[in-house]
């Protein structure tokens, strides 16, 4: 941690002035489609001189950066033990989760979960203790669980994957609102409830952020909050 501090602190001091100087921050393949190009746009308003730095990942390959200093914030799922204190964790909103498949597919008037056990599935929601979101699923119905899903860690290949094969996914319901999934996917209504998830906006533990990585998280958060108030996330 103290390199990584250091150094920004060398920045700030080497640039003089506080409107310049650098801010990285991480976040998930989907959150960064719906909350970042707004957060960042307000953000460019009141610092336009910042460098900015934006890695995509999921929580699990942030939050060591985000301990270490090279990350000044990041926002995820919670896939932290819940006995880990080094961060500190803040609610933004929750996803609601949706079966989805390329437009016109065979499967697309399935009402259960059991009519789509025989499908493949592509997963771009992260595994949590070693079993895939799709599996629990299936578990939670009562169902046999299909095929080990394929795990993807990119947006973009996630939809080409689905919109390109006859793969199933789960997708959050925002993101199936916004193009360009809602160009190429269709959604599968099931009679079953299907999971959500809550994102996290997450800092480290004792250690306030400067004040341009500050406003930035403001930002993400407000960007959020605005979020919640099209419709039930």
């Amino acid at each position: 941690a103290a390199p990584a501090e250091l150094q920004k602190a060398q920045d700030e001091v080497a640039e003089g002035s506080a409107t310049e100087g650098s801010v990285s921050f991480g976040t998930g393949p989907t959150v960064g489609s719906l909350v970042v190009p707004q957060a960042v746009a307000s953000f460019r308003v009141q610092y336009p001189r910042i460098r900015l730095r934006i890695l995509e990942g999921f929580t699990q390959q942030l939050a060591p950066l985000v301990r270490d200093g090279t990350l000044d914030f990041g926002v995820g799922m919670r896939t932290l033990r819940k006995d880990d204190t080094a961060l500190t964790l803040k609610p933004l909103f929750t996803h609601e989760l949706v079966v989805v498949a390329r437009k016109g597919h065979a499967l697309r008037g399935a009402r259960s979960l059991k009519e789509l056990s025989g499908a493949e599935w592509v997963s771009l929601v992260p595994q949590r203790a070693g079993e895939s979101p799709v599996k629990r699923l299936f578990a939670s119905a009562r169902l046999a669980a299909p095929a080990d899903a394929i795990q993807c860690e990119s947006y973009h290949l996630f939809l080409a994957l689905l919109s390109g094969t006859s793969m199933l996914g789960l997708l959050t319901r925002k993101l199936m609102a916004e193009r360009p999934a809602r160009d190429c996917l269709e959604v599968i209504n099931v009679e079953e409830s299907l999971p959500s998830y809550t994102i996290y906006l997450f800092t480290r533990t004792g250690i306030p952020l400067a004040a341009p990585a500050a406003a930035l998280a403001k930002a993400v958060a407000a960007a959020s909050r605005r979020l919640t108030t099209l419709g039930k996330a």
